[in-house]
């Protein structure tokens, strides 16, 4: 339409084109900033593609933080819709996440070699936006805020988020105030310490999976294991990437590599969601 708008035809369906600044596509998503973030460190063609897919799923990270806290804000209201809502746009969210590994799902060891170099002791374990969404997941830890101790901004966002309620936790104050036997113990527990399985917990989502699969906590259920899956696969897409890419060997930053991966794969987020379908 442009290009006819060139040559002289019919202008009045022609995009406005001049702007006295820059334009409202650039103010509002600050593209020339976004595509100036890429600074390279080594000559290696490769280095572009993993730079910008590992910015890529920082942006990722930061979406499906704002989804989780609006469905953790969602469930403490009593508004188990918003809150289904919210989780459902995170899956969509989290299937674009997963395919971020697809770049760098084929990287030989001789291709990640040539710049690997360059991360120094960077390592993906030391994003604080993915430490956001593993806190909200009810993975929490202390010890990983000590890497962000140099960023005070950074610092104090992790720990105020490390002393909120998980999305988790909001579900099963929910469940209790429904009049499920949620035991205190899990209701008064401190927040700020890595979730633990309950048989008791696991007992009532029994119970609601045995009833009524379209009653309103059992869709909540429901979309919380969606969630729980998708984490699941990125965990062992992230695995297999690295496995592929690294073999063995320590990661950078200092890590296990692999073998911090395949810990990290064996657990399941939400557990009782899990366990809960044995027995129904």
């Amino acid at each position: 339409m442009s290009h006819d708008a060139d040559h002289g035809a019919d202008t009045s369906a022609a995009p406005h084109l001049d702007f006295a600044g820059t334009t409202p596509y650039e103010d509002y998503v600050q593209a020339d900033v976004l595509t100036h973030l890429q600074h390279l460190r080594s000559d290696d063609p490769g280095e572009m593609v993993f730079l910008v897919t590992t910015q890529v799923m920082e942006l990722w990270f930061t979406v499906i933080v704002h989804e989780w806290q609006t469905a953790a804000a969602a469930l403490a209201a009593d508004d188990v819709p918003a809150a289904v809502a919210a989780l459902k746009r995170s899956v969509r969210e989290l299937d674009a996440l997963n395919a971020s590994w697809r770049p760098l799902s084929g990287l030989t060891p001789a291709q990640f070699n040539s710049y690997r170099s360059s991360l120094g002791e960077g390592s993906g374990f030391q994003s604080a936006m993915y430490r956001r969404m593993e806190f909200l997941l009810g993975d929490k830890s202390a010890s990983m805020l000590v890497p962000h101790r140099g960023a005070p901004r950074v610092h104090a966002e992790l720990e105020k988020a490390l002393h909120e309620p998980s999305l988790y936790d909001e579900v099963l104050r929910l469940l209790a105030r429904r009049g499920h036997p949620v035991p205190r113990a899990v209701l008064e527990r401190d927040v700020s310490r890595r979730y633990e399985p309950s048989p008791e917990v696991e007992a009532v989502w029994t119970q609601l999976y045995a009833g009524d699969e379209s009653a309103e906590l059992a869709r909540l259920g429901e979309a919380l294991t969606d969630v729980a899956e998708l984490v699941w696969r990125w965990r062992n897409d992230h695995l297999v990437a690295t496995r592929r890419a690294m073999g063995s060997k320590t990661g950078t930053g200092g890590s296990a590599g692999v073998a911090w991966l395949e810990k990290r794969a064996q657990k399941n987020v939400f557990p009782e969601l899990w366990t809960a379908r044995s027995h129904v």
